[in-house]
């Protein structure tokens, strides 16, 4: 039995030692009943004297004794399992000298009972604190090792920085989790609980998948940076929502791994993900309809990130275009938030989709004293001025046109917002005026720079009258008095 025993220390953890344990003590309890099938006591109260009977007496004393310690070397076993364990590992580890040399240290002998009440030793103090001081030598080293290979990386030079500064609160965490663990599994004499083993693995992945998505949104931030500052033509509401799905994606895979750790049969997950899909599509019927609205919007580009628009009574500038809401900031500075399924199924009003030209319409009015003559010259300058003007677009206005050729049957200039007309016409008798009509567009589609040419414009067109003695009409009604015979 004790050979037994002791040859299934090194092939076992504890947990299948213990069963080892209990299977060879009960295979020798077994084999001690069979012995103690006979009741020898009886032989033992015979008062003969005969030598042969002395004899017996001696043996079956002898036999009776054997019995004894044999579940005395039992109960002493059951006693040491833990312990026999614990030295086998020493052992193992070519440690047993030093372990010796300090359980019979008169210190151990002092302080050990009162630490075995709680589980403890001096062997396992001393075990604890030396591998709390190597896994933090050895976080020093794996920072110096990752900052030297990752500095050295030439395709990121720009990322390595970042990187390691996110990198380093979550490695400290992990590193913190080792300890812990190494602690528990030390203190339960090299033992792994199958259920703390669980808990451990799990906070491992998830602080893996925390390091992978702090990483992944590093270089995407700084990806984002280059590309503001090189004015690439990448939308950014596409850039926006390809990373919340990628970081959705992350946290989907990271939510499988702990479940794996966990002991989640993950085809039995899957499966039921697939079955109950459909009962969670109808339950999020909406936040679906919100997300292909979503694409619908940024595939065809209707807006984008900074535009201008009017949907229904809503007007103001696009903030951005997340996956679920639109978010406008009105020009009175107050936030609207529009569902994508709705905005997505809405007449939209773009005003930034212009590249060349921002309209300017006045009807002038003047008086129905005013010569034709003078009216003539007066719209004859007017169109002049404004043909001539720096800031107005005319036919003659070249632009230089940067889309790639499309194989859509489109206008050209209607497609990227161009407009170059131009005309001033006397337009129309009203009731108490004569109507010129102006209509042209500024080259600039800048509300600020529209604001300033179509100011001077105005000046221009009053130095105009003035010069043809053109009087602006006011609203005006004139009453005739017939005279009676």
């Amino acid at each position: 039995m004790l050979s037994n025993i002791l040859a299934s220390l090194d092939d076992a953890d504890n947990t299948t030692f213990s069963k080892k344990l209990n299977q060879f003590i009960t295979q020798n309890q077994v084999e001690n009943e069979l012995l103690n099938r006979v009741d020898y006591k009886k032989v033992l109260q015979g008062k003969s004297s005969s030598k042969s009977l002395t004899q017996a007496k001696q043996n079956i004393k002898e036999f009776y004794a054997l019995i004894d310690i044999n579940v005395d070397v039992i109960n002493y076993l059951y006693m040491s399992e833990h312990k026999m364990y614990r030295l086998n590992k020493y052992s193992k580890y070519n440690l047993i000298g030093a372990v010796l040399i300090l359980n019979n240290s008169q210190v151990s002998r002092t302080i050990n009972p009162i630490l075995e009440n709680y589980g403890l030793n001096i062997v396992k103090l001393l075990s604890i604190a030396f591998l709390i001081i190597l896994i933090f030598a050895m976080k020093k080293i794996l920072y110096y090792v990752l900052e030297k290979n990752i500095s050295n990386i030439e395709s990121s030079p720009r990322y390595s920085k970042e990187i390691l500064h996110v990198m380093r609160s979550p490695l400290g965490r992990l590193i913190l989790v080792i300890n812990i663990n190494m602690i528990v599994y030390v203190y339960n004499d090299f033992n792994s609980i199958e259920i703390v083993a669980k808990f451990f693995n799990m906070i491992y992945a998830a602080i893996f998948t925390f390091i992978v998505f702090k990483v992944v949104n590093v270089v995407a931030k700084i990806k984002v940076h280059e590309i503001e500052n090189n004015n690439e033509k990448i939308k950014n509401d596409l850039i926006n929502v390809g990373i919340k799905i990628l970081n959705f994606i992350i946290l989907i895979l990271g939510i499988l791994i702990v479940l794996h750790f966990a002991g989640a049969n993950l085809t039995a997950v899957l499966s039921g993900l697939g079955i109950g899909g459909f009962a969670v599509a109808l339950a999020a019927k909406d936040s679906l309809a919100n997300f292909f609205g979503t694409l619908s919007i940024l595939f065809s580009d209707v807006f984008a990130q900074g535009d201008w628009i009017v949907v229904e009574d809503k007007e103001g500038v696009v903030i951005e275009i997340g996956t679920r809401v639109t978010t406008l900031r009105t020009f009175d500075n107050a936030l609207i938030a529009i569902p994508n399924a709705i905005l997505a199924n809405q007449g939209v009003k773009n005003w930034n989709k212009r590249n060349l030209g921002r309209r300017i319409k006045m009807n002038l009015g003047i008086k129905y004293g005013s010569s034709s003559a003078d009216i003539k010259n007066t719209v004859n300058e007017i169109r002049a001025m404004l043909d001539m003007h720096e800031d107005i677009a005319t036919e003659n206005t070249a632009y230089k046109y940067k889309q790639r050729e499309s194989t859509k049957l489109v206008s050209k200039d209607d497609a990227l917002g161009i407009k170059k007309t131009l005309l001033v016409y006397l337009d129309e008798f009203a009731d108490s005026s004569m109507n010129i009509l102006v209509y042209c567009f500024t080259k600039s589609t800048d509300w600020q720079d529209w604001l300033q040419t179509k100011e001077e414009v105005m000046h221009r067109i009053m130095e105009i009258f003035e010069k043809n003695n053109i009087e602006f009409a006011f609203p005006s009604l004139s009453i005739y008095h017939e005279n009676e015979k």
